[in-house]
This record gives structure tokens, C-alpha cells and sequence, in this order.
């Protein structure tokens, strides 16, 4: 029995006999690699209670059911894993990390994750990513306040953008930058619900995890909400 190129589907037969059973399984294999979406890709041991369809990339050094299978795809279908050996260009969408990850022949790297995507990535792992990190601050009653999201060691920085969620309260205007640099990203800014600033700069290095602090001008903050972005650069070294 002959089989098609990529995906070995097995082609039905003129004079076959039991035809159905080659034609579901051909459909069974469609339905688990197109449009690829796998909970887990890190896994070593089989879940415990798979549900029909679950897809997981097998992680480095499996064992159980999953021994040998390092990196194929394992699909629970009919009471039982089966596996996928995936070729290159193979893309995966990895729930748990809301991200996507591409096979070039060899292996699985990710090439997009909801806060950030990578660029460019060397044979041996060193890569270069851009991210984004958000979050809706609350103003602290006080003259400045500091951020829970911080920009990470070793970021580059394009920018920190903000938008006025709630208007803020006490203050006539606010600044937005670090400590030392107040208004780095943005000075007297608007108070009023839906005031925003871009706040561009020179790529700037930082090696340290970084707080983005809102200062106050005229009086302290007594109240409002600000979504804070910070647009940055990561590299990684090789593995």
C-alpha cells in the first residue's frame, strides 16, 4: 500500500477490501496534525488522564509510554498514544505558553509567545527577542509610584508607553520614568481618562530589574489608574 509524501496518509486501494478502516485512520491523522495546538511541550511522562485528541510534544528524556519519543508528537487517540515524527516547518501552537513553536528539522524553537516574538535565532540557541509588559498600575496615595512590572536585567529599552484607565486624582499632571530619571519617558502628562504618551527613547541597556515610577506634579496622587507598557529587547546566549 502506497502512502502520500508529507504526512503518509495511506492511499485507499482500487480493489480493497475494509476501505473505511484506511480511510479513518487517514482522517484521524489529519485531525491531529493540521492546525496543530499542543497543551504541553515539555512534558516527560504521560498525563495521567489524557482526554480523546489531547496533543503534547514529547520533552527531552521521556520515559513511561513516552520513552524514545523525544520531541514527536504524541496524539491520545482511541485509549492510546500515538506518536508523529514532525518534519521541518512543522508549526505548533503551545497552549500552555500561549506561544509558536517551529521544527527546522532538528528540533522545536519558539518563535512567537503572546508578550514577545523572536527575531532571529542561531543554530546554537543564541536569539534575539522583543517583548512587551503590561500591566493596569493602580496609583499609589503618595508623590510617586512604582510599577509591579519591572524592566528585566539585561533589557534593551525602545520605550515605556501609558494610558489613562481612570482618571487620575490629586495631582495636576504626572511624569513617567525611573528613579533618578523621573520623567525618562514622558513628563507632564495628562491626568484625564484616556490620556496616553508614547515614550520613546535610545535603545537603553539596563542591568537590573527596573521599576517604572509615576511621579506626581502639584500635589501627591489621592487616587486613578494608568496601563503601563514597557517595549524592551531581550538576547539570549547559545545553549
Amino acid at each position: 500500500m502506497s502512502n502520500t509524501a508529507n504526512l503518509g496518509i495511506a492511499y485507499l486501494e482500487a480493489a480493497q477490501s475494509q476501505k473505511h478502516v484506511t480511510m479513518n485512520d487517514a482522517l484521524d491523522l489529519l485531525d491531529a496534525l493540521v492546525q496543530l495546538a499542543v497543551k504541553t511541550h515539555n512534558l516527560v511522562t504521560p498525563p495521567a488522564t489524557p482526554q480523546e485528541g489531547d496533543r503534547h510534544i514529547v520533552g527531552a528524556g521521556a520515559g513511561g509510554g513516552w520513552s524514545g519519543q523525544d520531541g514527536n508528537v504524541a496524539v491520545w487517540q482511541a485509549g492510546a498514544w500515538r506518536f508523529h515524527t514532525p518534519r521541518a516547518g512543522w508549526r505548533a501552537f503551545i497552549e500552555t505558553d500561549t506561544a509558536l513553536s517551529l521544527h527546522d528539522g532538528a528540533g522545536w524553537s519558539d518563535i512567537w509567545r503572546k508578550t514577545g516574538f523572536t527575531v532571529a535565532q542561531a543554530p546554537f540557541g543564541a536569539a534575539t527577542d522583543f517583548h512587551i509588559l503590561e500591566e493596569e498600575h493602580t496609583l499609589a496615595q503618595a508623590a510617586t509610584s512604582d510599577t509591579t512590572i519591572v524592566i528585566p536585567a539585561r533589557a534593551i529599552v525602545h520605550g515605556v508607553t501609558v494610558r489613562v484607565s481612570e482618571a487620575v486624582t490629586g495631582a495636576t499632571s504626572f511624569d513617567c520614568g525611573i528613579a533618578g530619571e523621573t520623567s525618562k519617558y514622558g513628563g507632564s502628562l495628562g491626568i484625564s481618562l484616556g490620556s496616553s504618551n508614547i515614550g520613546v527613547t535610545g535603545p537603553t541597556a539596563f542591568y537590573s530589574d527596573t521599576a517604572i515610577r509615576l511621579s506626581a506634579n502639584g500635589a501627591d496622587f489621592t487616587g486613578g489608574k494608568v496601563r503601563v507598557a514597557i517595549h524592551y529587547m531581550h538576547l539570549s546566549a547559545a545553549d
